[in-house]
């Protein structure tokens, strides 16, 4: 993160030792100890007050659009055409007019290029 190698340490450790003197220098380490220690508790609890506001907004949330996405029609119809359609399962189709035959895929590419 500082990117400190040894040299700027000792540098800095020097200057400390320095303004303080040996005699507060073993206080400050503590104090400064106890600050991190605080400050990491503190962080620690906003976490995770806003992990529980999160998922307190986010479950009713995702909740409502699952039953939302539960109710909507992806096929496009309207309901009088729901009503009228019977079910697929008991139509049966012409397979052979479903499909395309090679002759039929080269005329329309040959209609395309025209």
């Amino acid at each position: 993160m500082f990117d400190l190698g040894i040299q700027e340490l000792i540098v800095i450790f020097a200057v400390v030792l320095i303004v303080f003197g040996p005699k507060k220098l073993p206080e400050l380490a503590r104090s400064l100890g106890k600050g991190v220690a605080e400050l990491k508790k503190a962080l620690n609890g906003i976490k995770d007050q806003i992990d529980t506001e999160v998922k307190e907004v986010h479950n009713p949330l995702h909740e409502g659009l699952s039953d939302t996405y539960e109710g909507v029609d992806l096929t496009g119809k309207t309901a009088k055409e729901k009503k009228d359609d019977h079910s697929p399962l008991t139509e049966k189709t012409d397979d052979k007019a479903d499909r395309k035959t090679s002759e039929d895929e080269g005329e329309e590419a040959g209609r395309k290029a025209e």
